[in-house]
């Protein structure tokens, strides 16, 4: 019997290459997902997609199979160039960019295929350098890809394929003048094929759509259904000096392996942090300034079971694609509706099962209604007891090191405020 989140279409009977094939067998991938199911036939085809799924449903595979497929059965145009890729995957994020290299790697185990992947804040010219090859497919984020083809490190003048990849998240992080410039250096819609995935096919992303894509085919999966089934959701109604004992008493009680802690603020991050650390509960903080390097390191740790807890904002809320995340806890109530559901889906990926906990403070829970109303449904309220409140033990004292006045702002009299950067002492 297939496993709740699979369908009875087996990856055998779609015409993949034998290649392919074996590299999922490999992985226990016999049966395709619900948003795979539908894609593939279609895509398969040459059809160009626009696929709406609620994240970790394996939308990655489908684009990946599809694209794997024609470059193994179509020869390359003639007159390709050397710096010509045939295929680019274009992803709003770094740890999203490198989680498809990674699954791109899987699936190419037998088929011989080169894969480059370039994104920024590190390794800037290694990442250059790697470009020198011929590269089939090509994997990044806006910014560096752009930065390498105006330097005409690579041309996107050969492109057979381009998916696009949370397009939604593109448009929340201002990219989308970026990736309407890279497509107008392609080849034009009729003559590429064209796929776009995202967590919600908004106006702003069906015009998108339909601006560079070639009458695109519209798969929605469960679009009455917002959030992953899976996920058990409850809230807590908290007052501001609460949600530390709060969160301290719950995760005594769960004994956390996996847990992500999400925060509106890096100072909120730094508050919790600094008292999970003084209450024996091994922690990192995952935000907007830590290295790229650093958060990899941090991505490794926390997949591998090193690092227990993740306190992180919104920054990791899309591209963590992590297994086995069994408890959400969104200390502060995200201020976009979207955010939520971004948030909640770190659990309860390929049909596992998760927790998402929710505080709901004098200071966010005007948000409440706009992700009820959004999820269309009601937060189940548990009362906050006197037994879940721990008392918390002092918080471990935030290290910071001076980084010089270059860069602060100027104050009202003319002087520099400093900027110091807080370091974890344990992690």
């Amino acid at each position: 019997m297939n496993a709740p989140h699979t369908t009875d279409v087996e990856f055998s009977h779609l015409g993949l290459d034998e290649r392919l094939l074996k590299s999922l067998n490999e992985h226990g991938l016999t049966h395709c997902t619900p948003i795979q199911a539908e894609c593939l036939p279609l895509a398969l085809a040459g059809k160009d997609i626009a696929g709406q799924a609620q994240t970790g449903t394996g939308k990655t595979a489908a684009f990946l199979l599809t694209i794997m497929q024609h470059l193994l059965k179509t020869p390359e145009r003639p007159g390709r160039k050397q710096q010509q890729p045939r295929a680019i995957i274009i992803s709003p994020t770094r740890e999203l960019a490198i989680q498809i290299h990674k699954d791109a790697k899987m699936l190419n185990s037998y088929a011989g295929l080169s894969l480059g992947l370039v994104y920024g804040g590190v390794d800037y010219e290694k990442q250059r350098a790697s470009l020198n090859q011929k590269i089939d497919i090509l994997i990044g984020t806006p910014g560096r890809l752009i930065d390498y083809h105006k330097q005409k490190v690579f041309s996107l003048k050969g492109i057979e394929i381009v998916v696009l990849d949370e397009a939604d998240r593109m448009f929340d992080l201002g990219f989308i003048a970026d990736i309407r410039y890279m497509f107008r250096r392609m080849p034009t819609p009729e003559n590429r094929q064209n796929m776009l995935f995202s967590a919600t096919l908004s106006h702003r992303v069906s015009e998108l759509a339909y601006e560079h894509m070639n009458s695109p085919e519209k798969v929605v999966i469960n679009p009455d259904q917002v959030t992953a089934e899976n996920v058990k959701q409850v809230m807590y109604h908290v007052a501001n000096d609460e949600k530390i004992p709060l969160l301290l008493g719950l995760m005594r009680r769960i004994d956390p392996k996996r847990t992500i802690v999400f925060v509106n603020t890096k100072r909120a991050a730094e508050k919790v942090w600094s008292y999970l650390e003084g209450n024996g509960f091994h922690a990192a903080i995952l935000s907007g300034d830590v290295p790229q390097k650093k958060r990899q390191r941090l991505f490794a740790e926390f997949s591998e079971g090193k690092l227990p807890v993740l306190v992180a904002t919104d920054l990791a809320a899309r591209g963590l694609h992590v297994p086995d995340v069994s408890h959400i806890f969104n200390y502060d109530l995200p201020q976009n509706a979207e955010d939520y559901v971004h948030r909640i889906g770190r659990t309860a990926r390929a049909g596992a099962s998760g927790d998402a906990v929710s505080f709901a403070c004098e200071e966010f829970v005007y948000s409440l209604m706009e992700i009820e109303e959004y999820i269309g449904h009601k937060l189940p309220v548990i009362n906050v007891e006197a037994e879940l409140l721990l008392k918390p033990e002092p918080p471990v004292k935030i290290e910071r090191k001076r980084s010089g006045n270059a860069g602060g702002r100027r104050n009202k009299g003319g002087g520099r405020h400093k900027h110091n950067r807080a370091t974890s002492r344990r992690v």
